[in-house]
């Protein structure tokens, strides 16, 4: 009966954390700060780089940027990539027009949320 009831909680558990709408063309999300120092699930350019672009040293500049998913990817392993682009058509750091992301993990993670 045990296993019966652990087996039932960790299927409404999954089906809980699977249940995230699939994301669509023309969908609006925000990039938040992210908890560590670079972003994870989102593909920017390391600060090293920015650095020696002469751009900016810090990612402070997209933080809150509301971005339009342009497309919509599929992995082989499964993960949905989306390609991300500013809604305001400007470019990220001033030389980049998008950039690509880790839908699932980027929004469990809270780099990006969605917005309605």
């Amino acid at each position: 009966m045990k296993k019966l009831l652990f087996t039932i909680i960790l299927l409404g558990c999954y089906l809980v954390t699977s249940a995230q709408n699939p994301p669509k063309v023309g969908d609006q999300l925000t990039i938040k700060a992210p908890h560590a120092h670079t972003f994870n699930y989102i593909k920017f350019p390391k600060p090293n780089i920015l650095i020696k672009r002469g751009t900016v040293d810090r990612y402070k500049s997209v933080y809150e940027n509301d971005v339009l998913v342009d497309d919509v990817e599929t992995a082989k392993n499964g993960d949905t990539y989306v390609i991300l682009k500013k809604k305001d058509g400007s470019k990220f750091f001033g030389y980049l027009s998008e950039v690509k992301a880790n839908y699932a993990k980027a929004l469990n993670a809270g780099e990006i949320v969605t917005t309605k």
